[in-house]
């Protein structure tokens, strides 16, 4: 007998790792298990919900669910505990968070395997992946806490964070909601998922024992109803939420108009793209750690297989014989390759696609291997030839199934991944550099892997694009979704009262003067507005100085749609800093005409002329910052370069106030297009003439058409169709606060990202405010790309 055929003959055998010290944990509570509040367990005589092993169907354990009281409480400990708190030294919040880390590492076995009993995965994953890496979040965050003054300057913590965290990942997520929230000076109330609490509440307990201020952090039991007060609380400054896509929704909407702080990471359909030059032994290894790892249960999991025609039969031929030695059964076993699924009603919801996919008429092949008679799972598989629109290739399925799809062309590649709503990773597998980078560069995904999936790393930032949410976590960019520059509250932002009725007489200006009807400006040319109507802009007299359009839907339409053919603005940073400065020299040509229209409008002469002066300067810095506003690399695992990448929002929507009208216009767009962006702004109302000027001189400084687009009207009207409509990437309102509230509930729909004043006036003559690196970062979202890198 061959080496060979002593390999194949070979079996695993039984490995197990105890859970007497688990199981001796939950014995001495009872089995009953209460919220954290204030530094005390309380609540255990009332729990009911029972936690249970999914690989068994054994209760281990009870909770509570929390109430209005119970959150009251919790959000009262957490406010109590903030001032002390958030005015530590740094270098004392890094020393708790040090110690955090050290009581993890001390305890990584009991937690591993109490992990695995609630969670139902593998104990090889709970070993070397979760618990290793929550470990490395608290250390990480340690060094940010103890540097976060020289790295963030003007900088404050927000105040009480209410995160709520899945079932997926328990213990790691938990560490990448708690670390930077307590680094940064806040404190925490959090609510774990009711079906895997237990690792929560030892971790509670730990802070206890290392001796962590009471309030500072605070955890809840329940399900979906609780989580539901904890993020409606008033007293919640800040929300994090790691779930499902259409609970983010009800987030979003639910959030509208608070104040809040909000990061979502929610769902993913994730491609996972093998080209015809792939190493396909690597990448079949990478469908094991991108598919089947954790069951299938990760937002990430490269679960479209997107396989170049002249691969895919090869390709398929070794991941079947890959997936037949998958070893599914108990967790506990170290030879485990795959645990149970959560719960019977997530299983049940697997095997409904499943069935679903069959009645569409697509084929399932699964592994033939046993599965265990109690318990609750699934045995890995894949569909071998999908169609884009079926429904197991759109939605996510969170178990381990596959679905594969095949493509010719490096473009085709890119219009079959990117077609989903979903952009939370994406995998690529080739050995040229340049197909795997230009395909890296083209993904729509906060996250993409080059020959390598699932990577992850606490200086490595992690989040989505499009319906996959917003914010990071992780790193210096998830560290920073934790503070807020340090500024004062500006006054409440007072609406000029405009007429929007349609004028029907001869006279559009001022006795003396041409007629002056402006009409928009759509991708680089004059436009008319759909409906033919136009109103009267009046002066501070309420004398008519022109007309200018009653925009609507179709206006809006028009000018997205130019904003999207104008994508190659992205490309050329250079090119971007030139038109810049081109544009500000324009301006500068053209000063005492702006200023005239200013005085026009009402401000005095020398006003109007400090703020066109203003606008000048300011058209410099972003022209400066153009090609110099860089992503970073950052230090993480050996062998990578791991890359965060800024790119452009695509197309947003700017609602302008009605002070300083003319530089608060320019300085809502020029951070967005010195970024790569394209910009529909809607002006003024009150002084919707500035736009005839400003689109003159965008004409003469060699903006290409549909970078900027200017449209006119009723400014709320105007921003609900901007908020509800799916090709707009981004929306920044500065309005009433009820105007406010209402994007930020319409843009749940795409879950742009909105970015409001809140109802409040900005000084936008104050660079500090107005002005600075913190809007190129609003105006760019973070790609996260993992390189092969080193020996």
């Amino acid at each position: 007998m061959s080496i060979k055929d002593i390999m194949e003959s070979m079996d695993y055998g039984p490995a197990p790792e105890a859970a007497t010290d688990a199981k001796a944990w939950l014995a001495a509570r009872g089995h009953a298990l209460g919220h954290y509040i204030d530094g005390a367990f309380t609540g255990a005589d009332t729990a009911a919900i029972e936690v249970e092993n999914p690989a068994t169907g054994e209760i281990l354990a009870r909770i509570p669910a929390a109430g209005e009281a119970e959150i009251e409480a919790a959000v009262a400990a957490a406010r109590a505990a903030f001032p002390a708190w958030s005015q530590l030294p740094g270098f004392e919040r890094a020393r708790y968070l040090y110690a955090i880390a050290r009581g993890l590492q001390k305890r990584e076995r009991f937690f591993s395997v109490l992990e695995t009993l609630d969670n139902g995965k593998a104990i090889r994953e709970t070993r070397t992946a979760d618990v290793p890496l929550a470990i490395r979040h608290f250390y990480h965050h340690a060094g940010w806490a103890a540097v976060l003054g020289e790295e963030f300057p003007g900088h404050e913590p927000l105040g009480v964070c209410g995160q709520v965290i899945p079932w997926n990942f328990p213990m790691l997520m938990l560490a990448w909601k708690i670390a930077p929230a307590l680094a940064a000076g806040n404190t925490v109330v959090l609510k774990p998922a009711d079906l895997t609490p237990l690792t929560a509440v030892a971790f509670a307990e730990m802070l206890g024992e290392i001796g962590l201020p009471r309030g500072v952090v605070n955890i809840v039991h329940g399900g979906a109803e609780t989580g539901a007060l904890l993020v409606r609380h008033p007293g919640v400054a800040k929300v994090a939420f790691t779930g499902s896509t259409a609970v983010g929704r009800e987030i979003r909407r639910a959030t509208a108009g608070s104040g809040k702080s909000l990061t979502l990471e929610l769902g993913g359909k994730s491609p996972f793209v093998v080209c015809a030059d792939a190493d396909l032994d690597a990448a079949v290894e990478g469908v094991v750690e991108g598919v089947w790892f954790n069951q299938g249960e990760v937002c990430c999991a490269g679960s479209r297989l997107l396989l170049q025609e002249g691969i895919a039969e090869r390709f398929l031929s070794k991941l079947r014989a890959r997936m037949e030695k998958i070893r599914v059964g108990d967790p506990l076993d170290k030879s485990t390759d795959m645990g149970a699924i959560v719960s019977a009603r997530q299983k049940a919801r697997i095997e409904e696609l499943l069935a679903g996919a069959a009645r569409e008429g697509y084929r399932l092949e699964q592994a033939a291997c046993p599965l265990p008679a109690a318990g609750h799972f699934v045995a890995p598989g894949f569909f071998a030839d999908t169609e884009p629109a079926a429904t197991v290739a759109q939605v996510e399925i969170f178990g381990p199934i596959a679905v594969t799809t095949t493509f010719r062309t490096v473009d085709e590649a890119v219009a079959l991944a990117n077609n989903t709503p979903y952009g939370l990773a994406a995998s690529v597998w080739s050995e040229n550099i340049n197909a795997a980078t230009e395909l890296a560069a083209r993904l729509r995904a906060g996250v993409v892997w080059i020959n390598a999936s699932n990577l992850f790393d606490a200086g490595a930032p992690f989040g989505g694009m499009k319906e996959s949410g917003f914010g990071r976590e992780g790193a210096r960019e998830g560290l920073g979704a934790y503070l807020r520059p340090r500024m004062p509250q500006g006054p409440e932002a007072l609406a000029a009262a405009v007429d929007f009725t349609a004028h029907t007489g001869t006279g559009g200006s001022l006795p003396g003067l041409i007629d002056r009807t402006m009409k928009n400006y759509i991708g680089g040319a004059q436009a008319r507005p759909d409906g033919g109507a136009s109103y009267v802009v009046r002066g501070p007299k309420g004398e008519a100085l022109g007309l200018a359009p009653v925009s609507g839907r179709k206006d809006i339409r028009n000018a997205v749609e130019a904003a999207l053919k104008a994508k190659g603005w992205a490309a050329n940073a250079h090119g971007r800093a030139q038109v810049l400065f081109f544009l500000a020299e324009n301006i500068a040509a053209r000063a005492e005409d702006l200023s005239a229209a200013l005085v026009q409008g009402g401000a005095g002469r020398s006003e109007a002329a400090a703020e066109v002066r203003r606008l000048v300067e300011r058209v410099f810095f972003y022209a400066g910052m153009a090609d110099k506003d860089d992503g970073r690399i950052h230090a993480t695992k050996p062998r990578h370069l791991t890359l965060s990448v800024k790119e452009p929002l695509g197309v947003v929507g700017v609602l302008a106030p009605d002070e300083a009208p003319l530089l608060s216009l320019m300085s809502l767009i020029l951070p967005l297009i010195a970024t790569g962006n394209r910009v529909v702004a809607v002006p003024s109302p009150a002084q919707a003439l500035l736009a005839q000027p400003l689109y003159q001189i965008f004409d003469t400084s060699d903006l290409p058409g549909g970078v900027v687009n200017l449209v006119t009207g009723d400014r709320d009207l105007l921003a609900r169709t901007l908020a509800e409509h799916d090709a707009v990437d981004g929306l920044w309102y500065h309005g009433s606060a009820e105007g406010a509230a209402e994007v930020e509930a319409l843009s749940a729909g795409n879950l742009k990202q909105v970015w409001t004043n809140g109802g409040r006036a900005l000084d936008w003559s104050a660079d500090a405010v107005a002005c600075g690196r913190s809007w190129l970062d609003r105006a760019t979202q973070i790609k996260t790309i993992w390189v092969p890198y080193g020996a």
